[in-house]
């Protein structure tokens, strides 16, 4: 599906209907009159095949227990197969509530209190979160900006596992914010220096399908034939593909049975809900069939993207982005022609646009800001507008 006929079918106005983004910029940022491209989901409404799989399971009229139907598994494992040749099992696979919810319950048990546990900074800012409200220590391994891409510090990696007798490391592919899609000898280099310190890997794999660029995505479960497997988890979602996270429902892949089995007990002891059978009907009417909605989502994402760095660079050549391999969220640093300390005040308060700010990755992130592309190409237009006229009338 081309760019405008997924715009004509698929775009939506989302205020008034209790959207974070729109209807919460009040409470998050005290206006409402902000142009919203922070939180990381879409202005579009997910799959025609979802919605109509929707309205057949609402209209049945009924919502007490259910169980996953086999239907999900085989669109799933399906979508992972063809797409990424990751072979996948039903065993090996189970359900929570959202991708930051199924990493509480995983630190719950493959830590202890006081454990550490090393995250890679610039990183989404759940990780850190996560493991502090866990009562457990973070390790802020930094990624190396090289301008136009970061890299992994494998070397200083292995220093702080060491000196930290780190237990998990938490991995983002492709990494928010910075845009990365790991190559195959990143994640094995990665992965074998895990092995070697005995440090459990948490691939987080949310945005894998998220690709604008043709660089290929490799899932860790796939490296050297699933050579680690037995030293790691992954996580994903249907949600920030297809813009279901409303409707609670991600993955948890173990393909460890020792590892399993803690992770089942643990979920005893929390008596968590496993999954949410809408979400569960939307995500296999999604995984069968959405393919052509995702290739209009990606070029949307492109377009964003290519518009972004043009008229922000043609503007102001000291503004950097990183390549967009992976996600749809643009990492752009702004210190080359607005101080650290005045970034908020800048961007938020006089350009008018509602994004994350850098600092909130990690301390590496000062300067920069995070921007979803995923929204319409007026809104992204109108918002970079904003800001290209406020830093000329800055620096004027």
């Amino acid at each position: 599906m081309n760019k405008e006929e997924f715009l004509s079918k698929y775009g939506v106005d989302r205020r008034n209907t209790s959207a974070v983004k729109w209807d919460g910029m009040q409470e998050e940022f005290g206006r409402s009159d902000l142009y919203p491209l922070w939180v990381a989901d879409t202005e579009f409404k997910i799959p025609e095949s979802s919605i109509k799989a929707l309205q057949q399971r609402v209209a049945h009229g009924a919502f007490g227990y259910s169980i996953t139907p086999e239907g999900y598994y085989d669109a799933y494992f399906n979508w992972q197969k063809e797409r990424y040749g990751i072979e996948l099992h039903k065993d090996w696979l189970r359900f929570g509530t959202g991708v930051v919810q199924s990493l509480s319950t995983l630190l719950q048990f493959l830590t202890e209190p006081g454990d550490s546990v090393m995250i890679q900074e610039p990183v989404y800012h759940p990780f850190r979160h996560v493991v502090e409200n866990n009562g457990r220590q973070v390790v802020a391994n930094q990624l190396v900006d090289f301008g136009s891409e970061y890299k992994m510090d494998l070397e200083k990696m292995e220093e702080q596992m060491v000196a930290n007798d780190v237990k998990v490391l938490m991995l983002c592919n492709p990494h928010n914010p910075v845009a990365r899609v790991w190559t195959e000898q990143e994640l094995t280099d990665l992965l074998e220096l895990c092995r070697k310190e005995q440090v459990i890997v948490i691939s987080d794999e949310i945005h894998h399908d998220l690709l604008p660029s043709d660089k290929k995505f490799v899932s860790a479960l796939s490296i050297k034939d699933g050579f680690y497997r037995d030293n790691m988890i992954m996580v994903d979602s249907p949600s920030k593909t297809f813009n279901m996270a409303g409707l609670l429902i991600s993955h948890v892949v173990i393909p460890n049975p020792q590892l399993r089995d803690r992770y089942d007990q643990q979920q005893e002891i929390l008596h968590g809900p496993a999954s949410n059978i809408l979400g569960l009907v939307a995500g296999e009417a999604a995984y069968r069939d959405g393919a052509d909605w995702l290739d209009g989502l990606l070029a949307i994402v492109r377009d964003n993207y290519n518009y972004l760095k043009e008229h922000l660079q043609a503007a102001f050549p000291e503004i950097k982005l990183t390549d967009q391999e992976g996600t749809y969220l643009a990492w752009v640093d702004l210190s080359g022609v607005v101080a650290p300390e005045d970034l908020k005040h800048v961007v938020q308060d006089q350009a008018k646009l509602a994004v994350d700010f850098g600092s909130m990755f990690g301390k590496s992130g000062a300067g920069h800001i995070r921007i979803n592309l995923a929204t319409t190409p007026e809104n992204l237009q109108a918002a970079v507008s904003s800001l290209v006229k406020t830093l000329q009338e800055n620096q004027a």
